[in-house]
């Protein structure tokens, strides 16, 4: 089988698949999105994605083996005919997506929540509650930015984190949430190439990454008060928000 053979490559994709697997083990959500960013160091943006998607199939299993009977089933089904909307766009519009755009969006709107959470103190006062038009709005940018970067955390956050339901029930409901739009996103990502001889080659070296991450965030997950939890949720949904945007205007002004 061919594959990814440069040494330098795996030493920075098993530190991110193993962020990754931690976030899907329901400790610190937003630490995930780093995947696709950090590896798109070293190859495109677009096979970064192909090689993660297999391997977050694989934690989604794990994951819903941990958190099989926590999840907020009305939020899910607000969700997810949004999701798959999103990814259908996705689908149609692949050829002429611009990344760095999309990384732009999504860490604005990103760091404009957290901020406004922060500085508004009516923000964190008021507390929302499962809502259709909400749910079908963020969940179709969440399936959207799945598609393009793996990167549909924080608009699932945007909807979540203001209802403030307990930790492990909002993990839950996240874990079965990515299960769906992961599993149908690989139709698409075969049917435009994706899932190539060397990506899903280089997936299969990197599996054993999986259960190892997901432990590993699950015990952390437990250990960490409700709290603290939300306040670290939403740090590093600025940090993550901010790299985005980062690296988005960083390639646009590359571009030009």
């Amino acid at each position: 089988m061919e594959m990814m053979t440069d040494p330098i490559f795996y030493c920075v994709a098993v530190p991110a698949i193993l962020l990754v697997g931690i976030s899907k083990g329901g400790f610190a959500g937003s630490l995930g999105m780093l995947g696709v960013p950090l590896l798109a160091l070293l190859i495109s943006p677009v096979q970064a994605a192909a090689i993660i998607l297999p391997i977050l199939c694989l934690m989604d299993i794990f994951g819903i083996i941990a958190y099989r009977k926590k999840f907020h089933l009305k939020n899910l089904l607000y969700l997810l005919p949004g999701a798959f909307v999103g990814i259908g766009l996705g689908t149609l519009l692949f050829d002429q997506l611009n990344e760095d755009i999309v990384r732009i969006v999504i860490g604005s709107v990103a760091v404009l929540f957290t901020l406004n959470y922060w500085l508004n103190p009516l923000a964190k006062q008021s507390v929302h509650q499962p809502s259709l038009a909400r749910g079908s709005f963020w969940g179709g940018i969440s399936g959207f930015t799945s598609f393009v970067a793996h990167a549909g955390g924080p608009p699932l956050q945007f909807y979540m984190l203001p209802q403030k339901i307990d930790k492990t029930l909002f993990v839950g409901t996240a874990t079965w949430f990515f299960l769906a739009i992961n599993y149908v996103k690989l139709i698409p990502y075969a049917y435009l190439g994706q899932l190539s001889t060397q990506n899903l080659s280089t997936s299969l070296i990197l599996f054993p990454l999986a259960p190892i991450g997901i432990w590993l965030g699950v015990k952390l997950h437990k250990m960490v008060p409700e709290q603290i939890f939300y306040k670290l949720a939403y740090f590093l949904l600025v940090v993550t928000g901010g790299k985005l945007l980062f690296d988005g205007l960083n390639g646009l002004l590359n571009f030009f």
